[in-house]
Order: C-alpha cells, then structure tokens, then sequence
C-alpha cells in the first residue's frame, strides 16, 4: 500500500510488509525491522504470545501473514459484508500499522509525512469503496505544519471525516498553544474532526517508569495509562483557551478508555476554580466552566467492559460512543451482541441510540 501510494519522489522510504528469513512478516523502514506483523483476532491475545516465543525461539513460521490476513480486515466490501451480518448500518474504520511507526520516523519528517499521506490516499478509496458504509480515518502528523494544513485541506475534499492526531506536544509547544490555531481551524473548514488515538507518539512519561518492560512499542504502562495522554492534552486545550477560541472544533477520543471521564471532569474544575482563587483569576479568561467546553467538543469512545451505561447514568447522553476494537485481541468478536452484553436491560433508548450512532454521527459532521 504505502509503496503504490506513494508520492514518487519517496518510493525508497516508503513502508513495507517483508518476510524475514524464517517466515514471519515484519513491518519496516528502509530495510530495518519496526514491528512484527501479527493478525490478530478477538479475545486471542494468547496467540500473539505463543507466535513471539517461536519467533524468540527461531523456529519457523507455521503459515505466512497473507495466508493468516483475513479478507475482512483488508477489503472494503468484504467488510461491508460483515457489517451486514452484525446488523449495523455503517462503522469507523481506523488504521492498523499506522498506530506502531508514527514515531520511529519523527527523525525524517518529509518521509514521515509521505507515508502518512499515502495511507490516506488508500483510505479515501477504500472509504469510497465503501459505499457511505466505512468512514475512514486519516493519520496526520503536525511536525510540518505546512503540510499538515494542505493534508487537512486534502482530506476534506476527499470526504475523509476523522484524522488521528497525537495527543502530546509538537516540538516542545503544547496543543493548546495559540500557534495551533490555524491547524484547528484547518480542521473546522475542513470539516475534519482529530481524533485522539493509541498510537506509537512520544510516551507521557518519565523513561525510567518503562524501563523493566522489554516491550518494545506497547509497554504495560502505556495500556494502564492509556487515558493519560488525552486528559492532559484536552484539560489544556480547555484551560489555555483553544476550545474558546476555535469554538465549532470537534475532537474524538477513541479506545483510549472512557472511565476516567467522570473523575476528570470535577478534578478538572476544581482544579480551575482553586487556581483562579489563588492567582486572582485564571490562566485564560473562559467564557463558560471548563466541564461546558468538554461536553460541547469532545466525545469518547467506550470499552464494553466499562460499562458505559453506568458512565452515562453520571455524565448523560451526550459524551460516550459504542466501540469494539474489532478484530483487535482486546475486541468483541461480535461488535454489537457482544457489546449489548455489558448494558443495562432498562437503558434508555435516547441514551442507546446516541452511544451506538449519535454520537458518533456528532464527531463526524452528518
């Protein structure tokens, strides 16, 4: 995908799926080896294991990646087809591969930014493949913010609705900083919503927290913490005023957790009103309560485990979307039954039908 897509002049850096010597499909980068290319399946994270240990172990693959990939993970219409089985009208496709490099190729931004842009050129086909069933998510680096404002521009006009964004400071300057505006209001004549993602983006923390784990792209930190990150990069887009001062943005938070957002959301204002007592006013001067602008921006995506009707009995209607993570190990095999499980007999059916579309329709403009 990322050689055919391409922009020519960065043929030679573009990504690739290779075999090693014994088998095994590796992601890489000019020829160095990132992430080993695993096809993953609901509920089997044990099979990710056993497949690691014959890799540490040096025997050979049992079969190839491409003998393994089923034709849903990849093909359009063969996912419309599941949809069809599952009972759901239409689905947020987000990238698989490109949640593991974003990172290692932060050294060469011109090539980052070429292998970004090829990825979205096949999601716009394959959304378009889609028939209005797939919305497809871009990915965009803000490391050249030039080029990130024309990928905004492509992206609107291609009728992607969603771009995953890191949420972490670009060059040591924070989301919230007024220097983004012009990204944010990129976003919003674009009609392209960031979403908020997990993703290979720089680690949250201090390194020596990481340190005893030898995973090398998803440590157990990361998966514990995975609600950090957008918590502190959306409490100071609040509390600097990006929110309030690009008002129609619209941001999503997807599978990093939805739990937290009920201790958040007090911390957070009590944290503001102490603050402002303290220095005889806030940072920036907000025109509403911090919780307002985060109920009027940003909606999260809920794992069935959390029990999402109880977050929405807290905080109500309008923050929370039904997302399964499928085919990922940590997903539901059965995106809908499965996820029904996990809700309350007696839910509302105005809370039901914003956590299985209307939020979701909110974050992406229809």
């Amino acid at each position: 995908m990322w050689r055919d897509y391409i922009d020519p002049a960065f043929r030679d850096d573009a990504l690739a799926l290779e075999d090693d010597s014994l088998g095994y499909t590796w992601l890489r980068w000019r020829g160095r080896p990132l992430y080993l290319a695993e096809v993953q399946r609901p509920a089997r994270a044990k099979d990710i294991g056993e497949l690691r240990m014959r890799v540490e172990r040096g025997e050979p693959a049992e079969a190839s990646y491409d003998e393994l990939l089923p034709e849903e993970y990849w093909s359009p219409k063969a996912r419309v087809a599941r949809l069809d089985e599952w009972g759901l009208d239409a689905a947020v496709v987000l990238p698989n591969f490109g949640l593991i490099w974003e990172d290692q190729l932060a050294s060469d931004v011109p090539a980052l930014c070429a292998n970004l842009r090829a990825h979205n050129r096949w999601m716009a086909e394959a959304q378009q493949e889609g028939g209005g069933r797939l919305f497809g998510v871009a990915h965009l680096s803000l490391l050249d913010r030039s080029w990130a404002l024309e990928e905004i521009r492509r992206l609107g006009e291609t009728g992607i609705k969603l771009a995953m964004t890191a949420p972490a400071p670009v060059d040591g300057v924070a989301l919230s900083d007024p220097s983004f505006d012009e990204v944010w209001r990129a976003f919003v004549e674009a009609d392209v919503a960031p979403v908020f993602h997990v993703g290979n983006f720089r680690k949250l923390f201090d390194p020596a927290w990481y340190e005893p784990d030898p995973e090398p792209g998803d440590p157990l930190l990361n998966s514990i913490f995975l609600w950090a990150a957008p918590a502190v990069a959306i409490a100071s887009m609040i509390i600097y005023g990006a929110f309030e001062r690009n008002p129609l943005l619209r941001v999503g938070v997807i599978e990093l957790t939805a739990s937290w957002v009920q201790e958040f959301l007090p911390t957070l204002g009590g944290a503001f009103e102490f603050y402002s007592l303290r220095h005889d006013g806030p940072p920036v001067e907000l025109s509403m309560p911090p919780s307002a602008y985060f109920f009027r921006h940003v909606r999260v995506g809920a794992m069935a485990y959390e029990q999402p009707g109880r977050l929405i009995d807290v905080l109500g209607d309008d923050v929370f979307m039904a997302g399964s993570d499928w085919p990922h190990a940590e997903g539901i095999a059965e995106p809908v039954a499965g996820y029904e499980r996990f809700l309350p007999d007696d839910m509302r059916e105005s809370a039901r039908a914003k956590l299985f579309g209307g939020n979701i329709q909110w974050l992406l403009g229809t």
